[in-house]
């Protein structure tokens, strides 16, 4: 299994990122954390994932998993065509049931697990990538789910790694201290395993266990 999860983009590690992926890599961005955004906002994050990926090198492209809906044998032939999915932030819990919705998480099961597709994600691309999302409803609205899912908040993750992920820590300019202080303190209250993120580090996995760089 192949991961990069990240609190910002590629952090401080492209190179890592480029090593995991390889030179060229065929990358498909999914960005349904922004569904619940306006249209243009969310055309906007789209642009801004494919320029900087494009300008590396990789053969980037959006893969909306909303024209996928109910047909997760499409979806998965559609993936199979890349090297590595790069999930963006923005609402954790609409992206997860945007995953769940379409059948992308069981397609993302198979594939990242079986090492067929690497996965990157920053922000609530990592933190959807964690067994739990617990404590994100600090930071992210679980009400913007129904009107743009049709389904109620799901608050498993998909658990490639075995402990949360809270994004934009350590000073980064997109941290609200007290929100996540908040986040923490709950996390601790459940007793959960979690890692605070700067925008700087990354937990990578490459066939092994999870490391954080």
């Amino acid at each position: 299994m192949k991961l990069f999860l990240a609190s910002y983009r590629f952090g401080d590690h492209h190179t890592r990122f480029a090593e995991l992926v390889g030179p060229g890599a065929r990358i498909a961005v999914i960005a349904a954390a922004a569904d619940a955004w306006p249209v243009t906002a969310r055309a906007s994050a789209v642009t801004s994932e494919l320029m900087p990926l494009r300008r590396a090198g990789y053969d980037a492209e959006e893969l909306d998993i909303r024209d996928y809906s109910h047909s997760p044998d499409a979806l998965e032939q559609a993936l199979r065509t890349f090297d590595c999915v790069w999930v963006r932030g923005g609402n954790t819990f609409v992206l997860r049931a945007q995953l769940a919705r379409t059948g992308a998480d069981e397609v993302l099961e198979r594939l990242v697990r079986d090492g067929d597709l690497a996965y990157a994600g920053y922000s609530a691309g990592a933190a959807v990538a964690t067994p739990t999302l617990t404590g994100l409803d600090v930071t992210d609205d679980p009400s913007d789910v129904l009107p743009t899912c049709g389904i109620e908040p799901i608050w498993a993750g998909l658990a490639f790694v075995e402990f949360s992920i809270v994004p934009h820590g350590d000073g980064s300019v997109l941290e609200d201290p007290a929100a996540t202080a908040r986040t923490i303190a709950v996390l601790t209250a459940a007793q959960l395993p979690f890692r605070v993120l700067s925008d700087q580090q990354v937990v990578v996995v490459d066939g092994g266990e999870a490391s954080i760089i």
